[in-house]
């Protein structure tokens, strides 16, 4: 038998070399790979609801949801982007830079004037940092394109707290004439709805809402789902979004208020700004700390205040943060915020 040359030996040195690798490859994957798996894991715990139904809605309905989600974990998040497995749906994301404990969204929004019937879709959620990851969330919705929502939502607009507010929308069904809404609901104390017929005949239905938004209505957005009740076995209920902002009647600044650091017994001034559209008085300040001096309250209505205060350290040291609320005769539930923070230093540890 001849003897392996030079080039042989060399060529099986190689082949071993390369069996060598890739068992050392697949040792050093395994763990990797697991590592994947349970990125993934760590990335769905950030929500809470991964999956939605819209259930039926009209063909031109403003319609979204809102997946929350929250960093619950000490290194920032940062979301790289989303997409949809359809056109049905419409991904974007609310914040795509999460500190700890930090909250934001992905809406997915449907785009029902483009589609019928029944549609699904998954939005793709791609982490890239503080590791790579991907969040499936699932929509599912029937548009259909029998019913007309004009406009497409309920739209309040802006409006100033407790002046409440009106709008109105306009249902059209083609096909059935003994199609009929038979409730209205609403999870929301501050929506009121009226429904009156406007039409029935030729395979047609009209109805208009006029819904009332009420005065007692909390400052903030108002992202909410009016149910029609129908007699259509198929589709018994209909969403109809509600949107809008209740802004606050009364606004002070600074709304955070920050009073530094302090020694024990020391004192500092500061000065609240309340504004609103029209004259008010202020009719009392409430703070649950005997530290906080306030000014005299001014007794002549004005659309413009402002409200000297002082603070008085104590004897404990640590950071101490209070809120200020300050009341006003422009009506019930009318009144404004400020959050008072401070540093008291320990005076026992001082040289």
């Amino acid at each position: 038998m001849p003897h392996p040359t030079l080039t042989d030996q060399a060529r099986q040195i190689s082949e071993d070399q390369i069996v060598f690798r890739k068992v050392w490859l697949a040792v050093c994957l395994l763990p990797l790979l697991a590592s994947f798996g349970m990125g993934q894991e760590w990335a769905n715990k950030m929500f809470q609801v991964r999956s939605h139904d819209f259930g039926a809605v009209a063909k031109g309905a403003k319609v979204y949801y809102e997946f929350e989600l929250q960093n619950v974990y000490e290194e920032t998040v940062h979301i790289a982007s989303v997409r949809s497995s359809c056109g049905c749906t419409s991904p974007s994301i609310k914040n795509d830079t999460l500190k700890t404990w930090e909250k934001g969204a992905i809406v997915a929004k449907l785009n029902t004037d483009s589609f019928l019937g029944h549609k699904s879709a998954t939005v793709t959620v791609t982490i890239d940092k503080p590791f790579y990851a991907e969040v499936q969330l699932n929509v599912s919705t029937d548009i259909r394109g029998d019913l007309v929502f004009q406009p497409g939502a309920v739209q309040f607009g802006n409006v100033e707290q407790g002046e409440g507010g009106v709008a109105k929308v306009h249902v059209t069904q083609a096909g059935r004439s003994d199609w009929k809404i038979t409730d209205v609901r609403s999870n929301d104390d501050f929506l009121g709805v009226e429904l009156s017929e406007t039409n029935r005949g030729g395979g047609r239905v009209g109805y208009d809402l006029v819904v009332r938004l009420k005065d007692n209505a909390p400052v903030g957005f108002i992202s909410s789902q009016l149910a029609l009740i129908t007699n259509d076995t198929r589709s018994p209920s209909v969403s109809l979004p509600v949107e809008g902002k209740v802004e606050s009647a009364l606004n002070v600044s600074p709304s955070a208020l920050s009073l530094g650091e302090l020694k024990p017994g020391q004192k500092t001034e500061a000065k609240l700004i309340v504004r609103a559209k029209k004259p008010f008085r202020i009719t009392g300040v409430n703070c649950d700390c005997d530290n906080f001096q306030f000014a005299a309250l001014p007794e002549e209505p004005k659309k413009l205040h402002f409200l000297p205060l002082t603070f008085t350290a104590g004897s404990e040291g640590g950071t101490l943060v209070k809120k200020i609320t300050i009341q006003t005769d422009l009506g019930e539930g009318v009144s404004g915020e400020s959050v008072a923070t401070v540093v008291v230093t320990d005076g026992n540890n001082e040289t």
